[in-house]
């Protein structure tokens, strides 16, 4: 019998709160006009539009955009093992549960209480009455008269105890959110989350970009030191030739201090390769959070195609809107609008309900029985008279954050868009810039050939060979960096354009609280 009574009561309460709950004071979300032009630009330093075929790195996952076997295994070891990436993690948890705890308010809290009290007193049972009396009366016929009369009773005492037991359910001071305050607050709490999680992604997106990076920067390195190798041993037998003619008289001390000068200067380059090298490792295994072993380290840079090549070239500004960053930052400015309507709320009446449905019996065999129900409701309304302008100075701060996340989340766009044009200038350029440093190298390599061969002919003077050998190790250190340039251009154009977020299993989350 008590249950159905709960049950219906609980009811009237939800039905009273969801039908005042219909007003909310934040202003209408709409999105902020993009403050960059709405294409990405053309010009002699950009490609032609050629979209057949291409590829958006955002719609394409990192496994398939990376085609190097060895670097998918360290960025998906990074991706299991990188500290940053934990922290990220974590934040997401933590903006989520912070939602969860915020999200109660939009509900009653319910608590069960049950009590029992004890008590005897001489005073508990009280009775009497009179045994006896008697009395007299006269009266006259004028309407006056006079009386007397006695009486007396006996008063029964007595010891008792009394059993009080009682049990209820109750609501403490559930606001009732008539004005949205409370559902403005959850919905900046729920954007918070969103917009954590989007931060996890961009510094996944990062993180796979950094590691990409510096896996080619150690590829190029370990080129860099076949090159000063190679220099070192072509100098070493420039140095043997010219000391032999210096010997015979052919050469003069000169040409042997200049010979030797080029020769210590690549073995200095051996040395500094050979230092970066090993930095490199040091670095990828900081990114990928443990030692990587040596098989999946790059051996050298021209023998790798690290990532996919058809990548577009001409584009539309909304692309941007699906990078991470620029996603975070307009959830943030989602979460400063619904803070305005918490603090306009605060203007208006605060209301508030408190219920408690029970039973109280004076036995406990009899706590549950029929007549032993109780209940109580105690709805209250508050309204702030003179606040000294906190309330008008809260509503400010708000529309105040408001338009710092408006100006935050277009300055994002606007670096997004610089950072994906850029990235569409260098790849417009790189292409001719590959070709006109291949042909530098070919040429500075047979200029090198010919001078030496006039050399050793007697035609030319040494200073002539060695002008050219060093031309040409400067354009072999010139073609590599070239190359760098090139794979990692589509690197950071997998970055700008927001990367294929896929999320590793160690660190999997859901958008559903």
């Amino acid at each position: 019998m008590f249950a159905p009574m709960i049950s219906r009561k609980t009811a009237l309460l939800f039905a009273a709160g969801l039908t005042l709950a219909g007003c909310n004071l934040a202003p209408k979300y709409v999105r902020p006009e993009l403050s960059v032009p709405a294409a990405t630009p053309t010009g002699p330093a950009y490609a032609p539009t050629d979209a057949a075929g291409a590829i958006m790195p955002a719609d394409t996952s990192w496994e398939v955009f990376f085609t190097d076997d060895r670097l998918r295994r360290v960025i998906r070891t990074a991706l299991e093992n990188n500290r940053d990436l934990r922290v990220s993690v974590a934040n997401v948890a933590q903006a989520r549960a912070q939602y969860r705890v915020q999200r109660a308010d939009l509900f009653p809290t319910f608590a069960a209480s049950g009590s029992a009290s004890y008590a005897k007193s001489p005073f508990n049972n009280i009775g009497g009455g009179a045994t006896g009396g008697t009395g007299t009366g006269t009266g006259t016929g004028t309407g006056t008269g006079t009386g007397t009369g006695t009486g007396a009773g006996a008063v029964t005492t007595g010891s008792g105890r009394t059993d009080i037991y009682s049990a209820n359910v109750g609501v403490s001071a559930w606001e009732i959110d008539l004005f949205g305050r409370v559902r403005n607050l959850t919905q900046a709490q729920q954007e918070q989350y969103f917009a954590a999680e989007e931060n996890r992604n961009a510094a996944q997106v990062s993180l796979i970009a950094e590691i990409a990076t510096q896996w080619l920067t150690m590829a190029a390195d370990q080129d860099r030191l076949k090159i000063a190798r190679d220099t070192e041993k072509a100098y070493g037998q420039t140095v043997k030739l010219t000391q032999d003619r210096f010997r015979i008289g052919i050469a003069s001390e000169l040409e042997v201090r200049q010979a030797s000068t080029s020769y210590d200067q690549a073995r200095s380059d051996i040395a500094d390769a050979t230092t970066l090298i090993a930095q490199d490792q040091n670095a990828l295994n900081l990114l990928a959070g443990t030692t990587l072993t040596a098989d999946v380290l790059p051996a050298r840079l021209e023998e790798i195609s690290p990532t996919l090549e058809n990548l577009p070239a001409n584009l539309p500004s909304a692309v941007l809107l699906r990078r991470p960053d620029i996603a975070s930052a307009e959830h943030q400015l989602i979460a400063a609008n619904a803070n305005i309507g918490a603090a306009r709320a605060a203007f208006f009446p605060n209301i508030s309900l408190t219920a408690a449905f029970g039973t109280i019996s004076l036995g406990l065999s009899n706590l549950f029985g029929s007549g032993s129900q109780n209940w109580s409701v105690a709805p209250s309304v508050s309204q702030t008279l003179f606040d000294f302008g906190r309330n008008k100075g809260n509503l400010r701060y708000a529309q105040a954050t408001r338009d710092a996340a408006v100006a935050t989340y277009e300055k994002s766009v606007q670096t997004g868009f610089r950072e994906v044009a850029d990235a569409l200038a260098r790849r417009g350029t790189i292409g001719a810039q590959l070709q006109a440093q291949t042909s530098l190298r070919d040429n500075a390599a047979g200029a090198f050939r010919l001078s030496e061969l006039r050399f050793r002919a007697g035609i030319d003077t040494f200073l002539n060979t060695l002008d050219s050998q060093r031309s040409l190790y400067t354009a072999q250190q010139t073609l590599l960096a070239a190359r760098l340039t090139r794979d990692s251009n589509s690197v950071e154009l997998f970055r700008a354009l927001g990367g294929g977020v896929t999320i590793a299993p160690a660190t999997a989350d859901t958008r559903r609280p």
